[in-house]
């Protein structure tokens, strides 16, 4: 019945005139007040409900039971460590019915027994990291062993395991995105590594997994991480200490960076506001007439960003009405815009490209004319990502004119083709392991507002004129830039309105369909490993919605 009436009430206001709506729009009582109830209620637009995800999950059990069957390699023993407290034995008892080697509890031992310890292991096999309460699959030992096979550590996919032994909540993890560690410590259990690296940190008894996995990742650049895409962890069902451990983590960054790190408790995510030079950034704007939008659009910029150093180049392509040729030309003599003509035809690559050889900024944002700034902050946390070594593309949380999710950075294989992450979910949600409100690495990021060093521009020589001239080009960008050995982000703190009409239709006109249809086919044939395998994804997860659910009994039968 919730269901239905929260149907009825969004197709009410689908009748309501736009100027009226617009006008109770800027009434932040009624706002905030319709977005209170629908976060309440829990009936978000697209997100699946706890009982979807359990009827999924309980499919998805039976469909790969042979998976946690399957025999794995020989294993020469192995060893390990509980952090935290096992009070009711529940870790611990299982592990030595799996032969562990030797087991300890970190939580439960004062320093000195710890330190002895853990000098005690052998570094010649692996070490399971797990928090007290967490229980194993059978196989499960058997499977990390094998894909720490030339790496440094390995960590899996978790759900819980409820006193009756029922599985629910799967936490189906992306591969390595040491965003999304910064922000959520999202690799929390279930860590096999080789003993020498353990060894070479200083660990205590409250210590956490989390911190380990993060403190590895900042000193040793060429760590090896995998993944394994199997729930092989059971975790109980009441998990305590997650904003402890976030603050641990956030002492971790701090100590080996110049980050500043803030803890959001409301959201349960680290912030991480990293330094920058202050570079001067180029802000490329294409547009062909559309005054109202490029006002709104550089105004905000002008009004509420806080980060100063930039141009706006505003690249004019054939305007033809008078009032947006009229306004051009004021903006022209404004001392931090340039409106640059570009009289060919339209094609977003070309245009972007020829804004970019007129600019002067080490730093080149390519932003849309329905972009609309929302938090002053948003360039000064994309510039700091932006000009870290290790980083590509940097990407903004982009919302619809009333205030759905329209970008959080994009999944390859949505479609057959790439789509956007969480699409259409209300502004405050969470997402699936707080990805839309914690900034984590994505495999590419949307054009719309997007920002790039000048070097990894010319690297992989722009966007592609030839062929993709509208659709999926900055995808292919992306993908580039990421292939020069750096990693894409999603800044959540960058959060913007981008106005793009959400009840257009499509233009199916038989020529630009046909256009469509061949770049389509060239992302698909150029990135085909990635369509089929998003390492910011989960082979889990569905390609059907943009909505992070389990993947159906359809498509597990594919």
């Amino acid at each position: 019945m919730k269901k239905i009436a929260m149907r009825s009430v969004r197709a009410a206001l689908q009748l309501i005139p736009k100027n009226l709506k617009n006008k109770l729009k800027q009434n932040e009582r009624l706002t905030g007040l319709y977005v209170r109830s629908v976060r309440k209620s829990g009936l978000f637009f697209d997100a699946p409900t706890p009982k979807q995800t359990q009827a999924l999950y309980n499919y998805w059990l039976e469909v790969n039971e042979s998976a946690f069957s399957k025999p794995a390699g020989k294993i020469d023993g192995w060893q390990a460590i509980v952090f935290g407290t096992d009070s009711q034995g529940v870790t611990e008892g299982r592990l030595k019915t799996l032969s562990v080697k030797t087991c300890f509890i970190a939580g439960d031992i004062d320093k000195s027994t710890l330190e002895k310890n853990i000098a005690r292991l052998d570094d010649q096999i692996p070490t399971l990291l797990l928090n007290g309460g967490d229980s194993l699959q059978e196989v499960a030992i058997g499977h990390l062993c094998d894909a720490l096979q030339e790496r440094d550590l390995v960590y899996c996919d978790t759900d819980e395991l409820n006193i009756n032994g029922a599985k629910s909540s799967p936490r189906f993890l992306p591969d390595w995105n040491p965003e999304l560690q910064f922000s959520t410590a999202y690799i929390n259990t279930g860590v096999m590594i080789k003993t020498a690296l353990l060894k070479s940190l200083y660990i205590t008894n409250q210590t956490t997994i989390a911190e380990i996995v993060t403190e590895l990742s900042l000193t040793i650049k060429s760590l090896a991480i995998n993944h394994l895409p199997l729930p092989l962890v059971h975790q109980l069902p009441e998990k305590k200490g997650e904003l402890n451990t976030l603050e641990r983590v956030k002492t971790v960054i701090e100590k080996h960076t110049n980050a500043k790190v803030e803890l959001d408790e409301q959201f349960s995510v680290n912030r991480v506001c990293w330094p920058n030079s202050n570079p001067l950034v180029s802000l490329i704007i294409p547009t062909k007439n559309g005054k109202a939008l490029v006002k709104a659009c550089i105004e905000s910029i002008l009004e509420k960003t806080t980060y100063q150093n930039y141009e706006i180049l505003l690249i004019d392509n054939g305007s033809d009405e008078q009032e947006s040729i009229e306004y051009f030309s004021y903006l022209d003599t404004l001392k931090k815009v340039r409106v640059i003509r570009y009289p060919a035809p339209f094609n977003y690559s070309a245009i972007n490209n020829f804004g970019v050889e007129h600019a002067k900024g080490s730093i080149l944002g390519l932003v849309n004319n329905d972009i609309e700034v929302i938090s002053p902050d948003w360039l000064t946390y994309m510039v700091g990502h932006v000009e870290r070594k290790d980083v590509g593309c940097v990407g903004a949380k982009l919302l619809y004119s009333d205030t759905r999710v329209q970008h959080a950075g994009v999944v390859l294989g949505y479609g057959g083709g790439a789509g956007h992450a969480h699409k259409n979910f209300p502004r405050f949600h969470t997402g699936y392991l707080n990805r839309i409100v914690a900034t984590n690495n994505y495999s590419a990021v949307t054009a719309a507002c997007l920002l790039v060093k000048r070097t990894h521009f010319n690297a992989v020589n722009g966007l592609n004129e030839k062929d993709l001239s509208v659709a999926f080009n900055d995808v292919d960008f992306c993908l580039k830039v990421k292939g020069l050995g750096v990693n894409n982000v999603y800044c959540a703190e960058a959060e913007l309105f981008h106005h793009e009409s959400v009840s257009r239709g499509l233009d199916i006109s038989p020529e630009k369909a046909a256009r469509f249809n061949r770049e389509l086919a060239y992302l698909q044939t150029t990135w085909s490993d990635f369509i089929a395998n998003d390492p910011a994804y989960n082979p889990n997860l569905t390609l059907k919605r943009e909505n992070f659910s389990i993947r159906s009994a359809v498509e597990l039968k594919e």
